[in-house]
């Protein structure tokens, strides 16, 4: 029975850290990538349409993201949804592929940039200790509906809290290895 909470805990903790990568690839810091067009969406024949789902993204360079549209006719709506993204890139064109160029971070931004971080990652622990109070008090359920024996009660909530870490753990180390990517040079 509490095997089941348990597992059960595990998998949301582990959407949580696989939600704060998520939020972290959308982080600009300074080298091009093409998760930071992810959430643009492009006006495609009247419907709304992911920008990778309408040309073809490239990185070739460190600092440059080429968008090479299917049909030449999309370059237009697909300047304007960057333009109206608050990604602050100006896109060029030559008529048949848009540059964006990433501008160098100040040290200043980078700062800022890690501050942001450490806020997302503490929110992440929030949200981890939140599920961690509910699967323990599901197994304190479980034991004063005596489903589960006192003995059980706390090696599970000994379990619990060794996942809760292990989890947290993994955390700082996402939150480290973005912030030393955002405080290089």
């Amino acid at each position: 029975m509490t095997k089941e909470l348990i597992v059960d805990m595990k998998l949301h903790m582990d959407k949580s850290v696989e939600s704060l990568r998520k939020e972290y690839q959308r982080i600009r810091t300074g080298r091009a990538s093409s998760t930071l067009l992810d959430d643009i969406k492009v006006d495609y024949y009247g419907t709304p349409t992911g920008l990778s789902q309408v040309a073809t993204l490239a990185v070739p360079e460190p600092r440059t993201i080429t968008i090479q549209p299917w049909e030449a006719k999309l370059i237009p709506a697909i300047e304007r949804a960057i333009l109206k993204s608050e990604l602050g890139l100006n896109p060029m064109n030559d008529g048949k592929t848009i540059r964006l160029m990433l501008p160098a971070l100040t040290e200043e931004r980078r700062k800022e940039l890690v501050k942001g971080l450490k806020r997302q990652a503490e929110d992440a622990k929030v949200a981890i200790r939140n599920i961690r109070r509910d699967a323990i008090e599901g197994i304190k359920k479980l034991e004063k509906d005596k489903k589960v024996t006192e003995d059980d009660l706390k090696r599970a909530e000994k379990e619990v809290q060794d996942v809760t870490n292990a989890v947290s753990a993994k955390i700082d180390e996402v939150f480290g290895h973005k912030e030393k990517e955002v405080l290089e040079v």
